[in-house]
């Protein structure tokens, strides 16, 4: 539930910005596990001068999910082909929602 929300704030934040964005992750039916695109993104965006693929995730696991990233042998494909690649951490410390928004 939690995952949904945070990838819609994401959705929303680059969509204001003027991407096109699709949610990339899909659900796998049989082991009950959402697989994310080169197992790393939920998102992808794009506006006609860059292609983006952002992994969203709340802000508390930032750190687990950039080591997860960098050790992907896919995500330097990706990044080797000129797409970006970023990581957006969500918290909500009051009552409104604040973004960390990491480029690798």
């Amino acid at each position: 539930m939690i995952k949904t929300n945070l990838t819609a704030l994401s959705r929303k934040y680059l969509e204001k910005k003027g991407y096109y964005v699709e949610k990339v992750e899909h659900f796998e039916f049989y082991t009950k596990r959402m697989h994310d695109m080169l197992d790393v993104g939920d998102l992808l965006a794009l506006n006609g001068k860059e292609l983006l693929l952002v992994q969203v995730t709340s802000r508390g696991h930032l750190a687990s999910r950039r080591t997860k990233s960098t050790e992907s042998e896919k995500l330097k494909l990706w990044l080797q082909a000129g797409g970006k690649f970023l990581l957006h951490g969500w918290d909500k410390p009051l009552y409104r929602w604040r973004l960390k928004e990491e480029e690798l």
